[in-house]
Formats: C-alpha cells, structure tokens, sequence
C-alpha cells in the first residue's frame, strides 16, 4: 500500500517532466517556424541567402575591377576605329590557369582566322577570368582580338609596343564561332560599356612570365 507522501512525490515529478517536454517541444516548433519564415523570405527574393555565393578556384589570384580605355581617334577614321586586320595583331599566350595545354588550343583556333602568336608561356600566379593586357599602342589590336570571345577583361598595362598579351585564366571562355564574331573591316568597333579616355588611366605593371630568365618565355601548358 503506497503513501498519500509517496504519490505526491510521483505526482510532482511527472508535472516536471511535462514541464521540461513542453519546454523542448516549445523551442523546437519556435525553431521550425523561424526557419520556415527564413526560407520564405529567401524564396521570395525579400533577402538574399548567405549560401548564394559563387565558387573559387583555391590559388586562384583575386582580380580588381579595371578601367577600360576607350578606343582612340584613328586618322583617316572619322566614324570611330575600324579592328585591326587579324594578321597585324601580335599576340603572346600566357596560361594563367593549372590547366595545361590551353595556350596550344587557343594558338590553333587564333593562328587559323590569321592572328600573329609571338610566343607561349605561363604566368606566376592563376587568375580567375581571362583578360588581354596591352599598352595604350594596342588598344584598337586589344579590342579587335577581344571581339573573338564572348565576355573579356581588358587590362591597360605599362608596355610601350602594341603586341598584346592574351592571359587564359581558370574560368576561361572559348573563342567564339567565326560567325558569331561581330568584326567587320569596315565597320567601327564599338567602344566598351563605361570606357575611359586612355590618359586618365594608370597603367598596371606589366606581367612577366613564369621563368628563370624574366625575357625568356618557357614553353606553355
């Protein structure tokens, strides 16, 4: 036979029981119901997901925005400069991705529709996107050569020629077909989206390849 003391004591400790169950089940649903509301808000573009960020290339050199030089007055021009014809833009092709062997594809597709490659080789350090780098020489070759790939970083560097320089980087787009190239020789190339006049611009330090000797080009990837 139990005592009146005895079940009290059980009575109180099944009310604390359901207490501490109320309470766990409580914050739980509370939980589901802000996560609920978060994933709303996210779906409906109301904020943006903290997880909505692109992936990177590990080693990959972060790259800055840089300001495009518009294109130059052109003697004998007035209606803006016509492209370069291909086999007068010189061009080197430096890898500045691990993926080897994109200098030799990009060389064949360029060298087939007539561009010069000087030479092949690698960069120091990755980069993310392509970009061509040229001096303020090589402006109208930058933009005729630019024309060939769907999207392209234009880098105004401190070279005093105007051979260019094509850098392949890691998330490279290919040249486009030659018939989806908007280039005619007597069609002025148009200037890119928020061009600057050349002689605002501070030049970049021109990039070096990878090599022993800083003047000699080692075979590309």
């Amino acid at each position: 036979m139990t005592t009146p003391g005895y079940d009290q004591a059980r009575v109180e400790r099944r009310r604390r029981e359901h207490e501490r169950q109320a309470v766990v089940f409580g914050v739980l649903i509370a939980f589901l119901a802000v996560c609920g509301i978060f994933a709303l808000a996210v779906y409906s573009g109301a904020i943006s997901s903290p997880f909505n960020r692109p992936f990177t290339t590990v080693g990959a050199s972060a790259q800055k925005t840089y300001p495009v030089p518009c294109l130059p007055a052109v003697e004998g021009q007035p209606d803006g400069a016509l492209p370069v014809a291909y086999t007068q833009v010189d061009v080197r092709l430096l890898n500045a991705s691990a993926e080897p062997g994109l200098a030799g594809a990009h060389e064949t597709v360029l060298a087939e529709r007539g561009f010069s490659i000087m030479e092949k080789g690698n960069v120091p350090d990755p980069l993310q996107e392509s970009e061509i780098r040229f001096g303020a020489k090589g402006i109208v070759q930058a933009y005729t050569l630019a024309a060939q790939f769907p999207t392209m970083r234009l880098v105004l560097d401190d070279r005093t020629g105007s051979a260019i320089d094509l850098l392949i980087g890691e998330d490279f787009d290919p040249p486009l077909d030659i018939e989806d190239v908007d280039v005619a020789a007597d069609q002025p190339l148009p200037n890119a989206e928020g061009c600057v006049p050349v002689d605002t611009i501070e030049p970049e330090p021109r990039i070096k390849p990878a090599s022993d000797d800083a003047d000699t080009v080692r075979p590309a990837k």
